[in-house]
C-alpha cells in the first residue's frame, strides 16, 4: 500500500514539472518578470485606418450616414475656392435632402497656420456640433481635425496637443465627435491618418498634431471630385503619394524605432516601416508610375485620376502607421520660410509652396542619403518608377532612384530645385533650423543625419538637373 502511495505522488510530481505554464491553462501560474519597461526598442507595431468607402457619386451617401449617427447640427468645413465648387455643392444636397442641419465654415487656409487652426477651432467651439464633416483637400481635412479636437477638450491649450517638442505632445483620451472626410485631392491621403499639419508662425517651420484619435470616421472616396483640380495641383498632389509611398517604405524598421513605449497608448502614430504598411506603400508605388503622368496631362482621363485618388488613400493607410522621414522634414521649413514664390494654378492671396513640391524637390538627394541602410528597397522603388536594373550594382541603389526621380520630375515640368523656388545658399542654416524640431519624422530616416549632413542635402538640392 505504502510503495503505491509513494507511486502515485511521484507521478503527481512529474505531473506538476510538466504541466503547461500559461496564464490559460495553468493553475499553478505565476507572471514572468515584465521585460517591456527595460526594452530600448520596439517590438510592435498597429495598424489604425479610418473606415474608407470608395464609389462614383458615393458623397450622395453623407447625408444619410450623419442620419444614421443621429447628427442634429453638423458642422461642414471647406475653403473659399471649393465653396461653390460641384464637391461641396453635392454634400450640401445630401444633408439638404436628409434634413440636416448645418452651419458652413470656408475659412480654412490653404496651408493652416496655427492662427487659422485656432479660427476654426472657435468657430467649433461656439457651434457646439455634434458631427463635422470636411470637403477638401489636406488642408481641410486636417483644419477639421483641429477643430473636433480642440471643441472636444475646450480646457486644452493649443500647444497641449501639438508633437513635442514645439508642443506638449500629449495624448488624447478625450471622445471626439464623429468627422467624415470627403477629400476633393489626391495627395495626403489625410482622410485616412490622424495627423493634422500646420504653419508654426512663430517659428517658421511646420509641425503637428499626430493621434489615432483625431483620424476621421469615414474617408468618403468620391473620383468624380478629382476632376475639377488644375494640372499643377494633380501634379503636386501626386508627388506627395510619390513621397508618402518611399519614404514609408524606406523608414527605419519599427523594431528599431526607439523608445519602446511603456503604456501602448504612447506609442506614436509614426511606428517605422513594417509589413503591412510596407503592402500598402508598395501599391500606391506602382499606382503613382503608372497615372500620374496620365492624370497630369488629360484632365478628362477618369482612369487615371480615379487610380490616383486611390493611391492616396494607399500611401495614407501605409505612411499614416510607417511614418514619413526626411523628404517631409525638411518640407516644412521650406514650406515654412516661402518668401514671394506662389505655384501656379493655387488661387490664394499669399506666398505658397505646395506642400507636395516642397516635399518632392528634396527627394533626389535624400534617396542618395538613405540608400546605404536599405539598398534593396532602394533600387526596388527605382524598377517600380521605370529604371532597368537587369545590370544595377546594389551600391549604386541610391543614385539610380535619384537619377529616376529626376527624370520623373523633369517630365513634369518640375521647378529646377530649391533655387528655382526663391532659395540660395545663404538661406541653408535657417532651413536646416527649421528641420532639427521635425524629429518625429526625421528620427524614422534609416540613416542617422547630422546638421552638416543636413545642410549638404539642402545644398545638393538647390538644382536638380
Amino acid at each position: 500500500m505504502a510503495g503505491g502511495r509513494e507511486r502515485v505522488a511521484h507521478l503527481l510530481r512529474q505531473l506538476q514539472r510538466a504541466a503547461c505554464r500559461c496564464p490559460a491553462h495553468s493553475h499553478t501560474y505565476s507572471q514572468a518578470p515584465e521585460h517591456a519597461a527595460l526594452r530600448r526598442t520596439d517590438y510592435a507595431f498597429e495598424m489604425a485606418v479610418s473606415n474608407i468607402r470608395y464609389g462614383e457619386g458615393v458623397t450622395k451617401e453623407v447625408g444619410m450616414d450623419l442620419q444614421n449617427l443621429g447628427a442634429r447640427k453638423v458642422c461642414v468645413m471647406t475653403d473659399k475656392n471649393l465653396c461653390h465648387l460641384p464637391p461641396v455643392k453635392a454634400v450640401l444636397n445630401s444633408l439638404t435632402k436628409n434634413r440636416i442641419t448645418f452651419q458652413m465654415y470656408d475659412d480654412v487656409r490653404v496651408e493652416p497656420t496655427d492662427q487659422s487652426f485656432m479660427d476654426a477651432i472657435t468657430f467649433a467651439k461656439k457651434g457646439e456640433f455634434d458631427a463635422y464633416v470636411a470637403v477638401g483637400g489636406g488642408s481641410v481635412i486636417d483644419t477639421c481635425k483641429a477643430a473636433n479636437l480642440y471643441a472636444s477638450s475646450p480646457e486644452s491649450d493649443f500647444l497641449d496637443y501639438v508633437n513635442a517638442p514645439i508642443g506638449n505632445g500629449k495624448s488624447v483620451t478625450v471622445p471626439l465627435k464623429p468627422f467624415i472626410a470627403v477629400p476633393t485631392t489626391a495627395g495626403t491621403g489625410s482622410e485616412t491618418t490622424g495627423i493634422a499639419i500646420f504653419d508654426y508662425k512663430e517659428l517658421k517651420v511646420k509641425t503637428g498634431i499626430a493621434s489615432r484619435a483625431i483620424k476621421p470616421t469615414l474617408g468618403m472616396i468620391d473620383p468624380l471630385h478629382t476632376l475639377h483640380m488644375p494640372e499643377r495641383v494633380v501634379a503636386n498632389s501626386g508627388f506627395d503619394v510619390l513621397c508618402h509611398a518611399l519614404e514609408a517604405y524606406t523608414a527605419l524598421p519599427y523594431k528599431m524605432r526607439s523608445p519602446c513605449p511603456s503604456n501602448p497608448i504612447n506609442r506614436p502614430a509614426y511606428q517605422g516601416s513594417n509589413p503591412i504598411s510596407d503592402v500598402w506603400a508598395v501599391h500606391a508605388l506602382r499606382i503613382v508610375a503608372k497615372y500620374l503622368k496620365r492624370a497630369v496631362r488629360m484632365p478628362g482621363d477618369h482612369e487615371a485620376r480615379a487610380n490616383m485618388h486611390l493611391a492616396s488613400a494607399f500611401a495614407g493607410i501605409g505612411f499614416g502607421n510607417a511614418g514619413v522621414h526626411l523628404c517631409h522634414g525638411m518640407s516644412y521649413p521650406i514650406s515654412g520660410l516661402v518668401k514671394s514664390y506662389k505655384a501656379k494654378d493655387y488661387n490664394v492671396d499669399h506666398p505658397l509652396v505646395p506642400h507636395g513640391l516642397s516635399v518632392v524637390l528634396t527627394s533626389p538627394a535624400v534617396f542618395t542619403f538613405t540608400a546605404e541602410m536599405c539598398p534593396e528597397r532602394h533600387l526596388e522603388a527605382a524598377e517600380i518608377l521605370g529604371a532597368d536594373i537587369r545590370t544595377a550594382k546594389i551600391k549604386d541603389a541610391g543614385l539610380i532612384l535619384a537619377d529616376t526621380l529626376r527624370k520623373f520630375l523633369f517630365d513634369l515640368n518640375v521647378d529646377d530645385g530649391l533655387a528655382a523656388i526663391g532659395y540660395s545658399k545663404a538661406d541653408i542654416p535657417a532651413l536646416v533650423r527649421g528641420t532639427l524640431p521635425q524629429e518625429r519624422v526625421t528620427k524614422l530616416s534609416p540613416r542617422p543625419q547630422t546638421e552638416e549632413e543636413l545642410s549638404a542635402l539642402f545644398e545638393a538640392s538647390m538644382k536638380l538637373y
